[in-house]
């Protein structure tokens, strides 16, 4: 009995070993198209041979690489799809670890004109260090870009901002970053339609190929082309807020075997009103109120903007591309009016006095930058790519101030505010594939930034013009930034692992031509940074990310003009500002298959904001960069993501964060800390049979926070989005309501030591737009539209 037991536990054991050592072998590739790139996303499905039973499935990987394992030894039928391309079908004899190298996809002849493209919904996609917001053919790229921000994941578009939690992002599109200033930036993408973009990445630790000051990315991936031709679109957009706006544009795609060519323009015309109502209690030697001054604002913005973006790529053979691409950026006319109403009160709210002053600007503005690019692809899938950029921004600002003050004489003058920027950049950047699981990245790159700007005041006495040499000076800004970096990134069993590090070195130069002053900063920093991953199990991954970066001060920062608001409202430069530094540490798991929690933590080392200080002497707020001794912003997220059909994707994310700033202004040392609550929930719904009809509710909730030494109260970020597709399909309706709840306004307060002030902000962000696309040519088929600007333009500031 005992040895038939054990023949039976013999027999047991080696059936089980047979099927653990046939279940342990892989299938693995890469599959690109015809010029080499890769193709992501691809299905990869392996049958049975006979009866073509599914047996297992992946999809390919950003770089086109793809591998299935636990699969036994037999013989199989594997099939490889991607919209646009041929199916590859084969049948492979698998006896141990088989890789079946590059695979190419072929483009289908032009009949794919035929093929319809059925809305989806949005996906989240996590990777170690970035969020991937998927929205291809859904319903929010109907409206425009920066709505597409606004609906993603964890970015935050605030009043003239782009933020992920409470640091600004720096905004790439196709991983090169938009050299324009943040007024600029927000312009663009109001302006830009939505429809080309396949993928919002919301990348909290950066590799080391991206640039130290890149703390936070929010990267926009445009489409790809799929099919040689033509296609076209023209859309326009009316927007009722307190005033009306509108722009218009219009796209054009052409591709064949040896050019690809995209070229975008478009036109806004808008006014946008602001409304404020500010409160600065003056204060007496001891901190008690003196003086009570009320403040209405009223701002208004016309403006006429012109945006053309080139892209063009040259094949000239399987493995060399030359590309060229330019975006420019032309403001004809801008006009900036501020009417201010000023009643002052004693400390028992006796009247005192009143004045009015009445601000006019004028701007001439453009900004151009062009980009040459050569790639070469080596036979082992290796790449080398060289990038020139040059960017040339010219500004001019014409500024009329007239102050009418109760029992005292009124003051008049002009100001005459120039600056003229020019920017090279030079990058060689390489990438190897050791194996199908690593990649090793390598570049070096330098820029150089080099501003003349200057200001000149005339006061009005009697009607003369007299030069005010007090207020008149030149300002020269020379950087230079040579930076070097190596990445390495592996994928193996459930481990992800990306480590990297970058090296800058910085030399700056600020000349003050009429004070005779000069700032000279030189330092070479290193900025290490490490993203690791484990699949524990199906449904629990855990992951680790470590990230260290720079924000160097701006070119207007450091200037220091004094630019006059009025006479008691200045905007001050500092010179002696220094870069701030940050370490970003995460910890996250995913879990349950819809829930990630995540612990962060983030120390700025001299955290470089724009602060309001009022001198309670002279009367005067002025608005004046400095650097903080620290701040140090914690939390905790908890996300959910769901679909609860096919035809609904929901979203939710509550987020507890501490966020504390210190600093000394001399009259005492401050430190404030503050808990609050970022919380946002997304629906996304498509409707009827066909899928025409798309709905899209974004509800964005901040709770009472700090941010540069102010409180800002409660807030609600509302948007519903309703797009309709007409003209089978060629055209599309859409409806967008903002601000449903009029909760959206900031209302700011200030309060320590010798400081006390409050600010109510009116925002014309309640608004009504109608928009309509109509596409033309292979409209059934995507674009590959991309925007290519260099790297330092997004800290040009204008001088308001």
């Amino acid at each position: 009995m005992i040895a038939h037991l054990r023949s039976y536990i013999s027999a047991a054991l080696l059936v089980l070993t047979i099927n653990a050592f046939a279940q342990d072998f892989s299938i693995s590739g890469r599959v690109v198209d015809a010029d080499r790139n890769p193709i992501e996303l691809a299905n990869v499905i392996v049958f049975t041979e006979i009866e073509k039973t599914f047996v297992a499935g992946t999809s390919t990987d950003g770089e086109g690489f793809f591998k299935i394992d636990n699969i036994s030894d037999d013989t199989y039928f594997i099939k490889i799809s991607f919209i646009g391309f041929e199916d590859f079908e084969q049948i492979i004899i698998l006896t141990g670890q088989l890789d079946l190298k590059t695979i190419q996809l072929n483009e289908i002849p032009e009949s794919l004109d035929e093929v319809t493209i059925v809305a989806k919904r949005p996906t989240i996609t996590r990777k170690p260090d970035r969020l991937v917001f998927n929205v291809e053919n859904t319903a929010l790229i109907e409206g425009n870009t920066l709505g597409v921000l606004k609906n993603t994941p964890g970015v935050i578009v605030s009043e003239g901002s782009i933020n992920i939690k409470s640091a600004p992002a720096t905004v790439y599109i196709n991983n090169r970053k938009v050299q324009l200033t943040s007024e600029e930036l927000i312009q663009l993408l109001e302006s830009a339609p939505a429809n080309s973009i396949k993928s919002i990445e919301v990348i909290t630790n950066p590799p080391a190929s991206y640039d130290a000051d890149s703390g936070s990315v929010v990267n926009i991936i445009m489409s790809k082309n799929l099919i040689t031709g033509y296609r076209g679109s023209i859309f326009t957009n009316y927007t009722q807020g307190v005033f009306p706006r509108y722009n218009v544009g219009t796209s054009h795609y052409f591709k064949n075997n040896k050019i690809n060519l995209n070229v975008n323009y478009s036109y806004t015309n808008q006014k946008i009103n602001r409304n404020q109502d500010d409160t600065v209690n003056f204060l007496d030697t001891s901190n008690a109120i003196d003086q009570v001054w009320l403040s209405h604002i009223d701002r208004n913005t016309w403006s006429e903007t012109h945006n053309l973006n080139l892209n063009f790529d040259y094949y000239i053979d399987d493995r060399n591309t030359l590309s060229l691409t330019s975006t420019g950026l032309y403001t004809p006319y801008f006009k900036y009016q501020i009417q201010n109403n000023t009643n002052i009160f004693d400390a028992q709210q006796n009247f005192l006095s009143s004045f009015t002053a009445d601000n006019l600007s004028r701007d001439n503005k453009y900004n151009i930058g062009s980009n040459l690019i050569f790639r070469h692809d080596f036979k082992n899938e290796a790449n080398l790519t060289f990038d020139a950029h040059y960017t040339i921004y010219d500004y001019e600002r014409n500024q009329s101030v007239f102050q009418d003050e109760q029992f005292i004489d009124d003051s008049e003058f002009n100001t005459l505010a120039n600056q003229d920027t020019q920017i090279i950049t030079g990058k060689l950047d390489y990438s190897l594939p050791i194996d199908e699981t690593s990649t090793f990245e390598t570049g070096i790159k330098y820029s150089n930034v080099n501003t003349d700007s200057d200001i000149e005041r005339t006061d009005i006495i009697n009607g003369q013009e007299v030069p005010n040499l007090d207020n008149t000076d030149a300002f020269k800004y020379d950087e230079s930034v040579y930076a070097a970096y190596a990445n390495y990134s592996k994928s193996w069993d459930k481990w992800d692992l990306n480590i990297g590090l970058r090296a800058e070195q910085t030399n700056i130069e600020g000349e003050s031509v009429s004070l005779n002053e000069t700032n000279t900063q030189d330092y070479l920093n290193w900025f290490p940074n490490a993203s690791i991953s484990y699949q524990i199990s199906d449904d629990v991954k855990i992951k680790g990310n470590y990230k260290r970066s720079i924000a160097r001060p701006s070119y207007t920062d450091l200037n220091p003009f004094t630019f006059f608001i009025n006479e008691n409202m200045v905007v001050l430069g500092n010179p002696n500002l220094v870069p701030t530094y940050l370490d970003h540490y995460l910890v996250g798991i995913t879990f349950l298959e819809h829930f990630t929690f995540e612990a962060y933590y983030m120390n700025y080392d001299g955290d470089i904001v724009e602060l309001p200080r009022q001198n309670n002497e002279t009367n005067i707020v002025a608005f004046t960069p400095v650097n903080l001794d620290k701040k140090v912003d914690y939390g905790f997220d908890l996300a959910f993501e769901y679909s609860p059909t096919n035809r609904w994707f929901l979203y939710a994310v509550t987020s507890f964060y501490n966020v504390s700033e210190e600093a000394n202004f001399g009259e005492g040392f401050v430190e404030l800390n503050q808990w609050a609550n970022y919380s946002e929930l997304m629906n996304s719904w498509s409707l009827l049979k066909d899928r025409s009809l798309n709905l899209n509710l974004t509800l964005v909730y901040g709770s009472k926070n700090l941010q540069q030494f102010q409180i800002i109260e409660d807030r609600l970020v509302s948007e519903l989005s309703i797009s309709k597709s007409i003209f089978n399909k060629k055209g599309t309706i859409s409806l967008t309501l903002g601000d449903m709840f009029n909760l959206q306004d900031y209302d700011k307060s200030i309060d320590y030591l010798n400081q006390s002030s409050r600010r109510i902000d009116d925002i014309d962000n309640r608004y009504i737009r109608l928009g309509f696309r109509y596409n033309f040519g292979n409209t059934k088929l995507n674009t590959n539209e991309r925007t290519t600007k260099a790297e330092e333009r997004d800290r040009l500031k204008d001088l308001n």
